[in-house]
C-alpha cells in the first residue's frame, strides 16, 4: 500500500496526517487522531512504513507511551508495530510475491513498496508469532530463510 493510499485511509478514519520537521530520531508521532510524519524522511516508501505504525497506535494504543522504560508502554508500542506489520504486509502479500516469482528480500521489499528494514522486522514478527514456518492459503511460508512453497 502506498503512502498516498495510507494517507487516504487515515483521512477516511478521521485522522489528520501532516508532515512536520521533527528531531532526526523521531520519525512519527500519534496523538488524539493526529499523526505527524517527520518531514526529514525523504522517501514515500519509508513514510508509508512509519505511517502504518502510527495508524497502529490509533487502533491499539491509549495515553502517552513515550516513556519506553515503562513495560506497559513497551507493550503498547509492540502492539502498534505489530498492527502496522500485518496491515502493510499481510501474509497474503508475501504469498503473492512468491506467486509472482519475486525472490530475495531486496526484490520482495521493492515489490511490496516497503523498506528492506520494515520487511525484515515484519518477517521477524511473523516468526515470533508463528515459529519457523506457517501453512497459509495452500502455501508453506518459511520465515528463515524466507521461502514460499505451494502445498
Amino acid at each position: 500500500m502506498t503512502y498516498d493510499n495510507l494517507l487516504l485511509e487515515a483521512d477516511r478514519q478521521g485522522i489528520y496526517t501532516y508532515e512536520k520537521l521533527m528531531p532526526q530520531k523521531l520519525k512519527g508521532l500519534y496523538k488524539d487522531k493526529v499523526i505527524c510524519i517527520n518531514k526529514r524522511i525523504l522517501t514515500s516508501i519509508e513514510k508509508a512504513c512509519i505511517l502504518s505504525e502510527e495508524l497502529g497506535h490509533y487502533h491499539t494504543s491509549s495515553g502517552n507511551i513515550l516513556n519506553q522504560k515503562d513495560i506497559r508502554n513497551c507493550k503498547q508500542e509492540y502492539r502498534a508495530r505489530s498492527w502496522g506489520y500485518e496491515y502493510l504486509i499481510p501474509l497474503s502479500k508475501i504469498i503473492e510475491a512468491g506467486q509472482a516469482g519475486i525472490e530475495g528480500r531486496h526484490c520482495i521489499a521493492e515489490w511490496l513498496e516497503v523498506t528492506e528494514e520494515f520487511l525484515q522486522l515484519t518477517i521477524e514478527y511473523y516468526q515470533r508469532k508463528y515459529g519457523l514456518y506457517i501453512s497459509y492459503q495452500n502455501y508453506l511460508l518459511y520465515f528463515e530463510p524466507l521461502s514460499i512453497s505451494r502445498l
